[in-house]
């Protein structure tokens, strides 16, 4: 194995923006999402969980293309982003795109979960002492779905740092800009002689991936003493 280059460790660096900034822009869209999943009742309602969930079980690089097509220059959204001077596809803005669209299904997912397992009872009580929804979502849905936001929070952080597929067909591998871990990892398996430092890096993302669960795992437990107490 072999020391990092100065293009590794920006690579390190901008996995960690991309990752934090991807989780951060998904939590109010995650939370509504897992609200609108657990207690709304309307027709379309399997649709949409299908749809929210697809990401987990399409290709990647599938969702890239798509993703592609519609942030392009020619797409629905690039166009109208290319108006006012805006460009996402091959900045790290695309990476974040790519990274935010895989990782949002377990972001929901985990939200669901949270929000199903709060007693009714709670909530039925609360609008018959004339809380109003605002006042009921402030003082009992979101406190008691804190756990499951941050849980699922954590998972999109890690799964957002392995991305890969779809971050190379909407950003590119361009060094320094787009490249994150896995990208730079690729490009070291295709370089002879270049085995160290893809060990290297594959060690530093695992060791990444484990801290950011092992920190979650924390924060958890923090929060679970914090509301037994």
């Amino acid at each position: 194995m072999f020391d990092l280059t100065a293009t590794d460790y920006q690579a390190v660096a901008l996995s960690v923006r991309v990752a934090l900034t991807a989780t951060l822009l998904s939590l109010p869209g995650g939370f509504l999402a897992g609200a609108l999943l657990s207690f709304g009742r309307f027709r379309g309602r399997a649709l949409l969980e299908g749809l929210l969930n697809l990401p987990l079980v399409l290709p990647p690089v599938v969702v890239g293309y798509l993703l592609l097509l519609l942030l392009g220059s020619n797409g629905l959204l690039g166009g109208l982003l290319a108006k006012t001077g805006l460009r996402i596809v091959f900045t790290w803005w695309a990476a974040v795109a790519a990274s935010l669209v895989v990782g949002f299904p377990l972001l929901v997912r985990a939200v669901r979960i949270g929000l199903e397992e709060i007693d009714p009872r709670l909530l039925q009580a609360a609008r018959t002492l004339g809380a109003s929804r605002r006042d009921t979502l402030i003082s009992i849905v979101l406190p008691l779905s804190g756990r499951a936001l941050l849980a699922g929070a954590g998972l999109m952080f890690a799964r957002s740092l392995g991305e890969f597929g779809a971050t190379i067909v909407l950003a590119g591998n361009i060094p320094g800009l787009t490249q994150t871990i896995p990208l730079a990892i690729f490009d070291y398996i295709n370089t002879p002689g270049g085995e160290g430092r893809a060990m290297t890096l594959c060690l530093l993302s695992v060791a990444l991936s484990l801290a950011a669960l092992l920190g979650n795992e924390a924060l958890l437990g923090k929060w679970a003493k914090r509301s037994r107490s």
